[in-house]
């Protein structure tokens, strides 16, 4: 049996690591993607209402930029103890980072709508959710499959855009200077960003492909939580892009 992905964390060698009697389904995995996105959507709007409560007193910056770090570096920390660690039970850990991430993403959602314009975050959720529904509706027609070339091919930008993120985040610490383009709002800016949601977006193609082969072919019941993980991961970024996109396009237009 071999089942791929171009999610980092769901790679053949983890799948010949894992033993279980219980086997992995599609509605356990539904189940905990259910759960995981739950707890990021309400732990996002309480970061959110924590730092709308903290404006009052002045303070609305400090929250913001404070809770979108811890969120940011607690969730990315979390995942790489995932992604080293492959633990069996890694329930406790993937809630965690279902909180860090919410955390970060109402922060980063309040900063949006103060600094773009009102209601680009729901335009985000909106899109967020077209984009998963559409990715998933080209799966299930096979009009875009994961094969083993499209999984490396897409797993291989993945890896590029993640190093260039982290670049951006140690240069803009250490040195003050930022990866050309990256944040920018002109028309390579907005094209690199739309070219970045268009990868989040084909890494579900993956996702979807791990959790149907992996329900086919009777992987261990453990398997569930990291599908439910690649998911969130997925549906976490492509989030991310759009508002980004939402947010450069109207600086463009102004």
């Amino acid at each position: 049996m071999e089942i791929r992905s171009s999610n980092p964390v769901l790679n053949q060698k983890f799948w010949s690591n894992l033993t279980g009697n219980d086997r992995m389904t599609i509605d356990g995995s539904l189940r905990k993607i259910g759960y995981l996105l739950s707890l990021t959507v309400v732990s996002a709007l309480v970061s959110a209402v924590l730092c709308l409560n903290a404006m009052n007193n002045g303070n609305g910056g400090l929250y913001i930029g404070a809770f979108t770090t811890l969120g940011f570096v607690g969730g990315f920390i979390i995942a790489m103890i995932v992604f080293l660690s492959r633990p069996k039970n890694p329930a406790a850990l993937m809630s965690l980072y279902a909180i860090f991430e919410g955390m970060a993403v109402g922060a980063m959602s309040l900063f949006f709508e103060l600094t773009a314009y009102k209601g680009i975050a729901l335009q985000a959720v909106f899109g967020t959710i077209a984009i998963t529904a559409t990715m998933y509706v080209m799966y299930a027609s096979r009009i875009i499959r994961p094969t083993p070339a499209f999984n490396k091919v897409v797993g291989g930008l993945v890896i590029s855009i993640m190093f260039l993120y982290l670049t951006s985040f140690f240069l803009g610490i250490f040195t003050g200077y930022d990866v050309p383009f990256l944040h920018s709002a002109g028309p390579i800016g907005i094209g690199v960003t739309a070219f970045i949601l268009v990868v989040a977006a084909l890494t579900l193609i993956s996702d979807f492909g791990f959790i149907e082969s992996g329900s086919r072919y009777g992987a261990p019941k453990n398997m569930e939580w990291y599908a439910a993980f690649g998911i969130l991961v997925s549906i976490i970024w492509i989030y991310i892009e759009t508002i980004r996109l939402l947010s450069k396009l109207q600086a463009f237009r102004e």
